[in-house]
């Protein structure tokens, strides 16, 4: 009996310490979370949980409309999506359009494995999140390799 006891109090002990450690990389991959204001200044994405990856949003722009003397007759309406190398996706507003899809945390500070799209060059990247500090990420898109890209700086609107 008293060896029986011995390794389940073993397992036990292994149990805990493997879903303290679950836990502890979950608050971390979590601390994306938020709203973040672009390099720019001219946008603010929330970043999600979309199932178990992480995801971004525009939930506000600078110039949310068209401007009065916009030549294409679209004054006063929504900015729409008008770069998009596909014609068909050009008809989506830029406030709400995910940005950001596919990212999971790769340990501390770090999420890797996503793309993001950027509305003004209409050109889709992969993607590496680096949190800085609890109130500023550096998001790099690249092509093909992660030294072929840039770097941007966001900082967190919501604290």
């Amino acid at each position: 009996m008293g060896k029986v006891l011995k390794v389940a109090a073993i397992i036990a002990i292994i149990c805990s310490v493997l879903f303290g450690a679950s836990t502890v990389l979950a608050a971390h991959g979590n601390d994306i979370l938020g709203l973040w204001r672009n390099e720019e200044h001219d946008a603010v994405i929330e970043i999600y949980k979309c199932a178990d990856k992480y995801c971004g949003k525009i939930v506000w722009i600078r110039d949310p409309s068209y401007p009065q003397n916009d030549l294409s007759g679209r004054a006063g309406q929504p900015r729409l999506d008008d770069n998009d190398t596909d014609p068909k996706m050009r008809q989506r507003p830029i406030v709400g359009l995910k940005i950001m899809e596919g990212f999971s945390s790769a340990g501390k500070d770090e999420w890797t494995g996503g793309t993001v799209y950027d509305p003004k060059s209409g050109r889709t990247y992969r993607g590496k999140i680096y949190m800085v500090s609890p109130n500023k990420l550096h998001l790099r898109g690249y092509v093909l390799f992660s030294f072929l890209g840039r770097t941007a700086t966001w900082t967190r609107v919501d604290h």
